[in-house]
């Protein structure tokens, strides 16, 4: 319990730019947010820009270019990186601000009701280094809810594996993603991310860490400054300085000391999954009935087992519903980035877990749904899905309303 609340406090803790009692210092020196917790605010999922206005309070712009690294993973963009940080500290420019903006798309249901999607862009303005030419692939990507992370860390590999193998019928199979654990210095299995391109909970903290907040961890060392951004690389750092009036070139000292990244996976990994609601309502079963018949099961797999041996000794053996398969599947066009992530390509994404779906509204204050927050609630999301789920999708479009209401009224019970 001690380690939890010290990796809660240290999730909640602001960084700042010089050494003082009230915060941890190494911010930037360019950065999205000070925190964790502004992007997964009560430790649920941040919201979608409204129209015209900036991406920021955990909706972030990954960004790579052609091509492939040594260790399979996408080339980040030679002078932007593979995030746009649109937040400097002092003396240093932000990169750039990116803007959302988005267009109505009409479906219509069997039964005649239409509803609008709205289709998101994203346009960029004050590029401090000049604008990203053609080449350049982008994807908007919103912070995720952070309960349950360590049952599904505690999932075995071969349990994800066999049901790939396994998903009926064959056209829907996902696929798992290995990507480079820069600890291990191999390829692994991914599980977190959108496109499951971390392999743990550890070195998604650290990623976050350096990607959103500027700080360096043991995994990640380097400040986030390109060899373009020159204010950026001659900022004062705590990587090497004691104080900023006293800087070590070459000094090799991690902004967030290995305590601090090992408390907050621990906070992570230990943060449990809220209750079910309405669980006999006859709606509900109804609904649930519905959602095994629409084909929606094959890749929101409801039960996974944990291993005899995980990380956290608590998590052992345990059966669990979480509602995903931790696989990558082709969701079409309509959801495509055309940003690969390892073996990821660009119309792939990782099963979202949709335990706790129904609970959003009270923990975040919204609905908002998919990777970029484009849909406005479970129907939205629904009507999104194509590609290997398209089949699905045109099921629950077809239905009556009522057969439709209880099958939202399932999801949001979870």
């Amino acid at each position: 319990m001690m380690q939890f609340a010290e990796g809660k406090a240290q999730f909640a803790e602001p960084w700042g730019i010089n050494p003082k009692a009230t915060m941890v210092w190494g911010l930037g020196p360019v950065f999205n947010e000070d925190r964790c917790s502004e992007c997964h605010q009560h430790n649920g999922r941040a919201y979608a820009p409204a129209d015209g206005q900036a991406a920021e309070h955990g909706m972030v712009i990954r960004l790579s270019v052609a091509g492939r690294s040594a260790t399979g993973a996408v080339n980040p963009h030679p002078v932007y990186g593979d995030q746009l940080q649109n937040r400097a500290i002092p003396g240093v420019p932000a990169e750039g601000q990116p803007v959302v903006t988005y267009q109505p798309r009409e479906v219509a249901f069997a039964d005649g009701e239409v509803v609008v999607l709205r289709a998101p862009s994203v346009q960029f303005t004050q590029m401090r280094f000049g604008e990203l030419d053609a080449g350049t692939f982008t994807s908007a990507r919103i912070a995720p809810a952070m309960i349950g992370l360590g049952l599904l860390e505690a999932v075995p590999e071969q349990t994800i594996l066999q049901i790939a193998r396994a998903q009926e019928p064959a056209d829907m199979r996902g696929k798992p993603n290995y990507v480079w654990d820069f600890e291990k210095r191999e390829h692994v299995l991914g599980r977190f991310g959108w496109k499951a391109s971390q392999p743990s909970l550890r070195q998604q903290t650290a990623a976050a860490m350096h990607g959103d907040i500027g700080a360096t961890t043991s995994i990640f060392l380097a400040e986030n400054c390109s060899p373009a951004q020159k204010q950026c690389r001659e900022a004062p750092s705590a990587i090497k300085c004691v104080d900023p009036n006293h800087c070590i070139i070459g000094k090799d000292r991690p902004e967030a000391l290995p305590s601090r990244l090992d408390n907050i996976t621990f906070y992570l990994q230990m943060l449990a999954v809220p209750a079910r609601r309405n669980v006999n309502d006859d709606g509900t079963k109804r609904g649930e009935a519905l959602f095994m018949q629409t084909g929606c099961s094959v890749c929101h797999v409801p039960d996974l087992k944990t291993s005899a041996h995980p990380a956290v000794a608590v998590a052992a053996d345990l059966v669990i519903h979480p509602y995903t398969d931790l696989l990558l599947h082709d969701m079409g066009e309509a959801l495509a980035d055309r940003r690969d992530d390892y073996e990821a390509n660009g119309r792939e994404w990782r099963t979202a877990p949709l335990w706790s779906i129904g609970l959003l509204p009270k923990v975040s204050g919204h609905s908002e749904l998919l990777h970029d927050g484009r849909a406005r609630n479970v129907v939205e999301a629904i009507l999104w899905h194509g590609g290997q789920a398209e089949r699905s999708r045109e099921t629950f479009r077809t239905l009556r309303r009522a057969d439709r209401d209880a099958l939202i009224k399932f999801v949001e019970s979870l």
